[in-house]
């Protein structure tokens, strides 16, 4: 079934989560990068080809990262979002609401070219905010008696009452943090709250319409990778950025002062890595009030996610045992301490809640006896590096020494690319170390083969290859450099290789390995 003779449906049923086979492999690479017309990857056509070309080739996952808005002033990474529930708007697809009737071709204006590591985030989120308010102004008079618009702000009334509030109150103060509104907003005194509901009810309506549009597409797209077995593998950071709705609708749920700034925030002491740790600034959580509330806030966060994918990673697994928190007056991390977290308690109502937990657990680092034991008791994968196999991390990811209960990667979003690495980072030793376990010195155009056999040839039960390793690509076009803030998260699938042929060689490999799909 291609996306052209793709039908959507007016009604939709509940889905389940999918029983997977024991020995399956996948592909990550994040929406964005698909070579969608429109300045971005989106949810349009292309995302359907690309989950074609995964079953095609045997592909069993289809990995992305997290899906909430993003912004050019947060270097529009998608791990530092305003919202642990809504979704991108960029990812929206113009094509898409073309054909569902929200636009018209000529709204939509010449298609954009697609460049391989030039991403203009900015020109993409004022052309989608147009196209976005083109639509919402022809669907307006209409949304009162739309019965699917209406099932679907009841459905998310939880979060999206919260979320589009949140929006019109941002848009109206020019974009500043939450933080810096006036009091009554800032606090959410109720008069203050009902009076804008009335002055900025075009702007709330307009919001819940675009989630209602991303939630559309997004279902769409669900269902039909489900339809081709192909199953959709998320993610979720562990926090929340303090300019988000969750912090302004929830702030008790979060370690904050009396004029609700972090009392402390999240990071990771000194290690090798770093001399002064890492200080990434969210704030914390008041697991306190997490636990009289039942943890009510993370069962609707799981569950939200498990609507959406049939498979999740847990980024920083290794707070949900103990998290580094440091005073929010310092400026690195080096004076933080260690705080215990009630992850077994949490886990234990997760698992009450939903009859599967189908989650990854990140435990990548320095992981403690306590964080090995909460992912064991949870019976949640962990997950192994091939390119950390040959050098500090030695012995942990070295291929011979794998668990069934493991997906692994030959490396992750913040990595290089596999040939990257080989040629710019690995040092003379790694290098001397995987030669040596591979039994000979491969072509440098070669190497990325290599790691996908290593990986593909585990016994872990998942394997999961960035779509830049399976072209070979250089460190040119990695996804993420960490600690810096711009030049990241651009990389761009081209046209051409969104083939089959580009899917050969490790379609040859899922099939020898037994990995491959029905």
């Amino acid at each position: 079934m291609s996306p052209q003779q793709y039908s959507p449906s007016p009604t939709r049923q509940p889905t389940r989560h999918i029983v997977m086979k024991t020995r399956a492999c996948g592909v990550l690479m994040h929406p964005t990068s698909l070579p969608s017309m429109y300045g971005v990857g989106d949810l349009g056509p292309e995302a359907y080809r690309f989950a074609e070309l995964l079953a095609e080739a045997g592909m069993l996952y289809w990995q992305m990262l997290p899906l909430g808005p993003t912004s050019p002033a947060l270097g529009n990474s998608p791990y530092a979002g305003f919202t642990a529930f809504a979704g991108n708007p960029l990812l929206i697809s113009p094509k898409m609401l073309v054909s569902e009737g929200f636009l018209r071709q000529d709204d939509l204006g010449d298609p954009w070219p697609v460049h391989r590591m030039s991403l203009d985030y900015t020109a993409v989120e004022r052309d989608r905010g147009r196209l976005l308010t083109i639509a919402f102004e022809r669907a307006r008079d209409g949304l009162e008696s739309d019965s699917e618009f209406k099932a679907f702000c009841r459905k998310s009334a939880r979060w999206l009452d919260d979320w589009a509030l949140f929006v019109s109150l941002k848009d109206h103060y020019g974009g500043k943090p939450w933080s810096q509104w006036n009091e009554g907003h800032r606090f959410r005194d109720s008069k203050a709250l009902d009076d804008w509901r009335e002055q900025g009810a075009r702007e709330i309506l307009a919001e819940k319409f675009t989630q209602y549009l991303f939630h559309r597409q997004w279902s769409e797209l669900r269902d039909y990778c489900r339809a081709n077995e192909v199953h959709l593998f998320g993610d979720m950071p562990i926090y929340v950025a303090h300019d988000s709705a969750d912090v302004w609708a929830h702030p008790n749920l979060f370690k904050l002062d009396p004029d609700r700034n972090p009392l402390y925030v999240a990071g990771v002491p000194p290690d090798y890595f770093s001399a002064t740790g890492q200080r990434w600034g969210n704030p914390v959580y008041n697991w306190r009030a997490h636990r009289d509330s039942g943890f009510f806030w993370w069962l609707a966060r799981i569950g939200h996610v498990l609507d959406r994918f049939d498979m999740v990673r847990v980024d920083h697994f290794r707070g949900f045992a103990g998290y580094w928190e440091i005073a929010a007056e310092e400026e690195t991390a080096i004076n933080g301490r260690w705080v215990d977290s009630p992850g077994v308690e949490l886990f234990t109502a997760m698992a009450r809640r939903f009859p599967t937990l189908p989650i990854v657990a990140e435990d990548l680092g320095v992981i403690t006896s306590d964080v090995r034991e909460l992912r064991q008791l949870f019976r949640l994968p962990g997950m192994k590096i091939i390119q950390f196999a040959f050098g500090k991390e030695w012995p942990k990811h070295v291929p011979h020494l794998h668990t069934t209960d493991s997906v692994v990667y030959t490396g992750t979003h913040d990595n290089n690319t596999f040939r990257g690495w080989y040629r710019t980072e690995a040092t003379e030793q790694e290098r001397a170390a995987l030669h040596e376990y591979l039994g000979h010195v491969p072509a440098e155009d070669r190497i990325h083969h290599e790691g996908i056999r290593l990986a593909m040839s585990s016994v872990a039960d998942t394997v999961i290859v960035p779509m830049q390793d399976v072209l070979g690509l250089d460190e040119s076009c990695r996804m993420n450099r960490p600690s810096t803030l711009s030049g990241n998260w651009e990389w761009r699938l081209l046209p051409e290789e969104a083939a089959t042929e580009s899917f050969a060689e490790i379609a040859r490999m899922a099939r020898f390995f037994d990995r491959a799909g029905q």
